[in-house]
């Protein structure tokens, strides 16, 4: 025995030595103490613990070392199949489209938009090798073609490539956006501006950036579609206001306070959502009215920027109230100085806020350099050139000295606007049923008197009209313009996706780069193509 003792006694050594150095070295992990301690603890009151805990741990580490996939080398489960076999597989199988066919009216509709050829303008030429008066895009200030643009445009993109590669806050922004961040904020009197990257998404990024669950927004009744999914985002109280009325706004302002006296709630951020121009009907706002309500304004001008003002800086230089007074003032840079992209401007609190919480300036990629850069030349042009403005209206009076006479049409816009929405008169028995009364040209209040339902987005008399028969009476009178040089378009509607039914029209966007003679060429073709579709309805 004392022999067998002898001989395992190196190796009873040769343990201790191992275990002594193994706990030295364990003690001088930062922690070890603290799991040490853990251990004794656990398996002074319960050394099965401790055993299952062992466990665990080698099972976790056989789990992570082991191979992901059990691949079957052996093919035994694989079916074998022959080239025949295989061509015929192939020539059964039948893919799934990825969108759904298009119907007989989409089609029709994608078949009559005209093509054109080369860079867009006044004047454009269709792939049918004819030129016609453009009175369809977006181009106000008559900047879209302009050759001191377009050289500065190929000097940045030598300079800085196409892209920006990334989001503002993440190696997307250049001096060329935050020069133009300033030119705009500069132009407009205001202490700060913010870029966004698209025109759409700007809206619908600024409202949910301050309007959160709890607070209250007051919006019109005919806000843009942006706008709507702007107010859907946010998530906060909405109450509605019969379209561009002041005194249906006041009832509902009145009403909410009435509300929040009788419950005693604490007083919320409050805003009131409207547009400057209505992208659905050229209506205007009445800037100074809206100031008097103490209610913070987001306004947007995505319409009115580039386009009313003896500059065209929009409804504050037009009712010449200062631009510090509205709260969050958005504008579309594409519409206005023929550029891509949108801002908001208002103060260094107001921006910075939107830079951490815009869902679109963050996650969204910067504008392209060039871009920023034709957008700057054209804020440029604009204030060494205010005869630009002075054209523009010019040529709004001609074109609405013609339309405004027709019997046949009737047109909801406002004088100054350079968006006219044209809608087709015509006699209520013709497209509509007995009881239903004439189309209204907007969402106007209740003829009845009674005021709507605040809760509700939809006015109480909503305007009754045949959408299908004026589509296809409009599409007839856009391709008859367009067969007598007169490039138009109606208005796109996103039927069962707005809140409310929009009445179709055909909208004209006037250019300052067209001159009066054009004009009011283009107004007689599209007055004698009115009659003719109509009057030939009317028989």
């Amino acid at each position: 025995m004392s022999a067998t003792t002898s001989s395992l006694e190196p190796l009873f050594t040769i343990l201790s030595y191992s275990y002594a150095t193994l706990e030295t070295n364990f003690y001088k992990l930062p922690g070890s103490s603290v799991v040490a301690r853990y251990v004794k603890s656990s398996h002074q009151n319960d050394p099965g613990r401790t055993l299952l805990e062992v466990f665990l741990i080698i099972f976790a580490i056989r789990t992570l070392l082991q191979s992901r996939t059990r691949a079957d080398n052996s093919g035994k489960h694989f079916i074998s199949f022959d080239e025949k076999e295989i061509d015929e597989l192939v020539d059964e199988w039948t893919p799934e489209p990825l969108a759904a066919e298009l119907s007989p009216k989409e089609q029709a509709e994608l078949a009559s938009i005209p093509v054109i050829v080369g860079p867009t303008g006044p004047k454009p030429k269709l792939s049918n090798g004819k030129t016609v008066l453009n009175l369809a895009s977006y181009n106000f200030t008559g900047l879209a073609g302009n050759e001191d643009i377009k050289q500065s445009g190929v000097e940045t993109l030598r300079k800085y490539g196409l892209g920006s590669c990334g989001p503002p806050g993440f190696y997307g922004n250049q001096d060329v956006h935050i020069q133009l961040e300033k030119d705009i904020a500069d132009f407009l009197g205001t202490e700060s501006a913010i870029l966004y990257s698209q025109a759409f998404s700007t809206i619908s990024s600024v409202i949910p950036a301050f309007c959160k669950r709890g607070d209250l927004i007051v919006a019109d009744r005919g806000v843009n579609f942006s706008i709507q999914k702007g107010l859907q985002i946010s998530r906060c109280t909405v109450r509605w206001y019969d379209h561009n009325d002041l005194n249906s706004l006041e009832q509902v302002l009145e009403a909410i306070e009435k509300e929040r006296q009788k419950k005693r709630s604490p007083l919320t951020r409050r805003f009131i959502v409207t547009e400057g121009i209505f992208d659905h009907d050229g209506a205007m706002s009445d800037l100074p009215k809206l100031l008097k309500f103490k209610y913070r304004l987001i306004l947007d001008e995505s319409i009115s920027f580039g386009s009313v003002g003896r500059t065209g800086r929009g409804l504050t230089e037009l009712y010449n109230v200062p631009a510090d007074q509205v709260d969050m003032l958005v504008g579309s840079v594409a519409n206005g100085l023929a550029s891509a992209g949108g801002f908001c401007a208002g103060t260094n609190i107001v921006v910075n806020h939107q830079r951490i919480n815009g869902t679109s300036f963050v996650f969204s990629a910067a504008m392209p350099a060039l871009l920023t850069v034709a957008a700057s030349e054209g804020i440029s042009i604009l204030r060494n050139t205010p005869s630009i403005l002075s054209t523009l209206q010019e040529n709004i009076r001609a074109v609405r000295v013609i339309l405004d006479r027709v019997d046949c049409i009737s047109i909801p816009s406002h004088p100054a606007s350079a968006t006219i929405h044209l809608h087709v008169k015509l006699p209520s028995p013709m497209h509509l049923s007995p009881r239903v009364p004439p189309p209204s040209p907007s969402l106007s209040s209740s003829s009845s008197g009674k005021p709507s339902n605040p809760l509700s987005p939809t006015p109480r008399e909503a305007p009754q009209f045949d959408a299908e028969l004026e589509e296809k009476l409009l599409q007839d009178v856009v391709e008859e313009a367009l067969a007598q040089g007169v490039l138009i378009t109606r208005a796109k509607r996103l039927r069962g996706q707005e809140l409310n039914d929009i009445r179709p029209s055909i909208r004209l966007a006037i250019s300052a780069a067209l001159n009066k003679k054009d004009c009011e060429k283009a107004a007689n073709v599209v007055k004698a193509a009115f009659v003719k579709i109509v009057g030939r309805q009317r028989r």
